[in-house]
């Protein structure tokens, strides 16, 4: 049985909880995302294996998940690096945000979401039950992408995918 972690606003522990059951429930739980640029600057996004439990087959940031009960953030962020994307990268935390989605199946993601960053220029080796496909992309072909044909990102993706490329943009400059 995988369990997350629950949190208040604030990111302190309330409990944990069977992660499918926090999703049904939308209890507000710890999660991660992990985002990688090349040397070119280019961002790496994972295309969502279709048998994911909500937006299966919609790209998104290298990897994301929870942490462990008594997990490290950053230590959960790089253990699902090498689990969904068979990489290794120096990570560097970014920002936290706060959000709420409902998914037609039911479930709902409500996540104390903690961003890192990090930089490589390794091509994944997908993890199959995770991802189906990756690319690196031009940060400005990303955005009009997005613009264009918004349906095909997760939402947590859309909602701060502008915000990672402000402050990365700032941190390597």
């Amino acid at each position: 049985m995988e369990e997350v972690v629950l949190v208040d606003e604030t990111d302190k522990v309330v409990g944990t909880s069977e992660k499918l059951a926090a999703h049904k429930n939308g209890q507000l739980h710890r999660a991660f995302s992990v985002f990688i640029f090349n040397s070119k600057g280019e961002m790496l996004l994972q295309r969502r294996a279709l048998n994911k439990y909500h937006s299966g087959g919609l790209w998104t940031n290298a990897c994301c998940s929870h942490p462990r009960p008594h997990e490290d953030t950053l230590d959960a962020a790089h253990r699902r690096l090498k689990e969904e994307l068979n990489m290794e990268a120096n990570l560097t935390f970014l920002f936290s945000f706060l959000y709420k989605a409902d998914f037609e199946n039911g479930l709902i993601e409500h996540e104390l979401d903690h961003v890192f960053v990090g930089t490589s220029d390794t091509n994944p080796e997908l993890n199959p039950d995770e991802a189906m496909e990756y690319k690196y992309i031009a940060t400005s072909d990303l955005v009009e992408d997005i613009e264009q044909h918004s349906g095909n990102y997760t939402v947590w993706f859309k909602e701060i995918v502008n915000e990672v490329i402000d402050k990365y943009a700032k941190n390597v400059d």
